[in-house]
């Protein structure tokens, strides 16, 4: 069974940076779609960044493209959200999710909470001054 372990999280003032990381173990081969999603406090969850665990499709959400940028590192299984120009709008639980098709992670169409099977703890972010 796949386990996913968020890290990284933590308060940052506007315009700061933070790095998330997703640990991944156990048959992570089997999940083919790898992403984070977010819930800021008294909304639903969103996705926010995905890729596909061979690299060919990588999709961020409009409202954090140019800031935010996914990475992996598959030696490590390791996935990352580099997030920049943090603004308070940013602040929510962020979820590493993992889904078993690729086509989960789309540039055509956004992320769905209900395909993603594995789901992390979360790890708060909160952007305030």
């Amino acid at each position: 069974q796949l386990q996913l372990v968020e890290s990284g999280g933590g308060m940052v003032q506007p315009g700061g940076s933070l790095r998330l990381s997703c640990a991944a173990s156990g048959f992570s081969s089997d999940y083919e779609a790898i992403g984070w999603f977010r819930q800021a406090p008294g909304k639903e969850r969103v996705g926010v960044s995905c890729m596909t665990r061979n690299g060919i499709t990588t999709k961020i959400a409009h409202f954090v493209e140019d800031r935010f940028a996914i990475s992996m590192d598959n030696a490590k299984n390791t996935l990352s959200l580099q997030m920049n120009d943090l603004r308070p709008e940013d602040t929510g639980i962020y979820y590493c999710a993992g889904g078993v098709y690729d086509y989960f992670c789309s540039t055509v169409r956004p992320m769905r909470e209900d395909e993603y099977q594995v789901w992390g703890q979360g790890t708060q972010v909160t952007v305030s001054s």
